[in-house]
């Protein structure tokens, strides 16, 4: 059964782990994505994850078996630096990308002791904390080409039949300067443009926009780096024909800014994660 395909905003750091304020300012997220399983068709035989904390000059997949963990984060308690997410890998898989891509000429390479960065397992661990869903990493290639990774997300795309679950975990939002109130305006800006162009226009219309989303209001004030939003490229291109449907969203996140989550394809529902502002968490 054909899975969907996700875009995700994945919280900062080791988030699942903490408690307090920092964790409570994730609640909604945590919520939303808690709520993914319902959302698909069926348990996936795997999930694909394209992470914004992942880049190498050619795109690369993890063949570990059982990837460790990789720490991508710092000025947290000591206790995360030990956290486990003890999914397995997918080494047959990992050449079925490798042939995918190669396929329509993608070059693809091969990494063995690559780890789970927070990009991935900060996101899966609400999602399934019993961790039991074989994962698979994807690099993101370091020149941010969008088009590159749209033709990626092309051709991965028919392991959404094969009941994998491809992920582009990143961040609607992601500049660490302005996680604050004065991101308020500019983060909503760019929010409203991101979902018109992933809901209401055409697909092709779509991979246009997304093709020169650095002239989107306010693009570079929210995306001075995109490595969180390129992860987005992957997903769309492995959604093909699908249209959007945003399944999380607020715009009190960290004190004020606006942030997001998308599902192509599968039930288009509207989902009570997609509400705007704190009264929606109340």
């Amino acid at each position: 059964m054909q899975q969907p395909v996700l875009f995700l905003s994945h919280g900062g750091g080791p988030w699942p782990w903490l408690d307090g304020p920092f964790r409570r300012g994730f609640d909604w997220l945590e919520a939303s994505l808690k709520a993914i399983p319902a959302q698909l068709p069926e348990k996936p035989r795997a999930v694909l994850v394209a992470s914004g904390h992942w880049e190498e000059p050619r795109f690369t997949v993890s063949t570990a078996a059982m990837p460790g963990m990789v720490y991508d984060y710092y000025g947290f308690p000591e206790h995360t630096y030990h956290i486990r997410y003890p999914a397995p890998g997918a080494p047959e898989l990992a050449e079925r990308v490798v042939d995918l891509a190669q396929g329509a000429g993608i070059a693809m390479g091969r990494d063995p002791v690559r780890g789970y960065d927070h990009g991935t397992f900060s996101m899966l661990q609400p999602i399934w904390p019993e961790a039991d869903v074989p994962v698979l990493s994807l690099s993101l290639r370091a020149d941010y080409d969008p088009a590159a990774h749209l033709a990626l997300g092309h051709a991965l795309a028919p392991l959404r039949d094969e009941g994998v679950l491809i992920i582009g975990s990143g961040f609607s939002f992601h500049n660490l300067r302005h996680f604050n109130a004065g991101a308020a305006a500019p983060s909503a800006a760019f929010d409203a443009w991101l979902r018109h162009t992933l809901t209401e226009v055409s697909p092709a219309q779509r991979e246009a926009r997304l093709l020169h989303w650095d002239q989107a209001p306010a693009a570079r004030i929210c995306h001075p780096r995109e490595d969180h939003l390129i992860p987005l490229m992957v997903a769309v291109g492995a959604a093909g024909n699908e249209q959007g449907l945003c399944i999380y969203s607020e715009d009190q996140m960290r004190g004020g800014i606006s942030a997001s989550s998308y599902r192509f394809g599968g039930d288009l529902a509207p989902s009570r994660f997609d509400l705007i502002g704190a009264h929606a968490r109340a």
